[in-house]
């Protein structure tokens, strides 16, 4: 029989499942915002840049370039408001989801005595704006790359000028050329720092939804243990503190000296860690009730990879995460987990994964 807290850590990674997932969709929901607007930037360049007179002063160059710098500007407005919508959504989910992961694990006649919590909200919601992640708030660091990407603009055309290029040499320079996806372009720069911020941003919201969650339930819960995600893409930051315990709320060290920093998800750019709650045992609670003191017996679950955790789902999750023809292979012991990557971390495709097989 599980244990409350083994239970409650499959729970967990699961939930790591479904937020990675999120993540990538609205990645991928944004930058489809923001290519949404080509065309028509595209079309606005070339009729800036050929209008263009001898004046290349910055302030010549904007006034000429308003119409770009309009369409950059209500992209961001609309990625920003898409945002918004997303960590409000994502604030609510976490909530319910922690709330219903608790009750989930926990014998009823513990609930009776500690009802499960749910922090408010609103306060969730305001620390979320007020919290920073890697130094800015989310809303600086999109307007740091909304300005970016309009002095970049300004600078490739001012220099292309200058140069005496055409202006479909400009153009390309800004915009990329189709044969290269359109990544050779100086706007994919503005697309990976737009990626970077959105991951780190849905990292964070969930965290600090899941911290107050569990500072809610301190009556509960004894301690949290960071939990990194065990790939070849996992830092050194996060390695070293793999299942260490911390303090709630307070987040100090237990019986070791690495520090929490910003904690799991937020320690650096698109952290993927998270943080496990350690219930406190029967006795601690005050119960001597036999099925309650094996169910809530306080010790802190076997360390459990990733790839562990996979193995001990369902098919049809298996399925879910990786695909109905390699979950098969996974099922039948043809390949291992690690087997559908290649050295770099990089998700083989079929084809690929049918090489290795031959």
């Amino acid at each position: 029989m599980k244990t409350a807290n083994q239970r409650l850590l499959d729970e967990l990674i699961g939930h790591e499942v479904d937020l990675s997932r999120l993540s990538n969709g609205q990645v991928r929901a944004i930058i489809k915002i923001l290519n949404s607007k080509d065309a028509e930037l595209r079309a606005a360049l070339i009729e800036a840049i050929d209008n263009l007179g001898t004046d290349l002063s910055a302030a010549a160059v904007d006034m000429a370039l308003a119409a770009v710098l309009r369409l950059n500007q209500a992209a961001f407005i609309e990625i920003r408001q898409a945002l918004e919508q997303t960590t409000d959504g994502l604030i609510s989910y976490e909530i319910a989801f922690q709330q219903g992961a608790l009750r989930a694990v926990l014998p009823a006649l513990v609930q009776e005595v500690f009802p499960v919590a749910a922090p408010a909200f609103s306060q969730v919601k305001a620390i979320v704006q007020a919290r920073p992640f890697q130094g800015r708030l989310l809303r600086e660091w999109m307007a740091g790359i909304e300005s970016g990407r309009a002095a970049a603009v300004r600078d490739a055309v001012r220099a292309g000028v200058v140069e005496g290029r055409t202006t479909a040499d400009i153009v390309r320079t800004v915009m990329g050329t189709r044969a290269q996806n359109y990544a050779d372009g100086i706007l994919q720069k503005s697309r990976r720092e737009i990626e970077a911020v959105v991951r780190s941003a849905i990292s964070s919201t969930a965290e600090a939804a899941s911290d107050k969650a569990y500072e809610a339930n301190s009556d509960i819960i004894s301690h949290v243990e960071w939990m990194s995600t065990l790939d070849t893409r996992t830092s050194t930051t996060c390695r070293i503190r793999d299942r260490l315990p911390y303090t709630l709320g307070t987040y100090l060290p237990i019986g070791h000296k690495i520090p929490w920093l910003a904690g799991p998800g937020r320690i650096h750019w698109c952290c993927r860690s998270t943080k496990l709650p350690i219930l406190k045992s029967a006795s601690k609670l005050g119960f001597s009730d036999g099925a309650t003191r094996a169910s809530m017996d306080g010790q802190v679950p076997q360390s459990t990879t990733y790839a562990q955790w996979l193995g001990r789902q369902s098919a049809a999750r298996q399925d879910e995460i990786l695909g109905p023809e390699r979950g098969k292979l996974l099922r039948q012991d043809k390949l291992k987990l690690e087997d559908f990557y290649n050295d770099k971390g990089k998700f083989l495709t079929l084809d690929e994964l049918r090489e290795r097989l031959n």
